[in-house]
């Protein structure tokens, strides 16, 4: 090399992927940005199936717990149907015979209602009234303290602490 040749710069790196975008030909900025966004687009498609899917196995399986919610409740119910099948099929049964049946069937049906989480509302007379669990039927003049259950007409029932039917009472009036 004489002192007037300056030394060539290369034209070729020696590693492509070191290569900043500027060197790269249209052609191949093009068909890299191409590839990159079929990936891009591959994976978000994916990605987006797989929330198709979960939700869908989340719709199915809500059906499923909804569906058979009552499976265990009307399980646990076929034994007082039995009870209540047998009584029905006695032919000359006593009055006394009846009533024990009835009696009986009626403590098995709530202890079904029991553990099912079925709680009775069964306020007791000059016990406060709560206007989310009672309903006043009637408000009728009384020696208690106003406010105050009189008489329970229908005991009520809830459901975790969900009221399916409130209580019906009388209340005492104001005085």
């Amino acid at each position: 090399m004489t002192k007037d040749q300056a030394p060539q710069p290369q034209t070729e790196p020696a590693d492509a992927a070191a290569t900043p975008a500027a060197a790269l030909t249209p052609e191949d900025l093009l068909t890299e940005l191409q590839a990159k966004n079929l990936e891009i687009t591959d994976a978000f498609l994916r990605a987006r199936a797989e929330v198709e899917n979960v939700r869908r196995r989340s719709e199915e399986e809500l059906a499923k717990a909804r569906k058979f919610a009552i499976e265990g409740f009307a399980e646990s119910l076929l034994p007082v149907l039995d009870s209540l099948q047998a009584a029905a099929a006695i032919e000359n049964a006593s009055v006394e015979q009846m009533s024990q049946g009835v009696r009986l069937t009626l403590e098995q049906l709530l202890q079904v209602l029991e553990r099912n989480k079925v709680v009775q509302i069964a306020p007791g007379v000059g016990s406060r009234f709560d206007p989310h669990q009672h309903q006043a039927i009637s408000v009728v003049p009384s020696e208690q303290e106003a406010n105050t259950i009189v008489s329970l007409l229908q005991t009520g029932y809830s459901i975790a602490e969900r009221i399916l039917r409130p209580a019906l009472v009388t209340v005492a009036a104001p005085k």
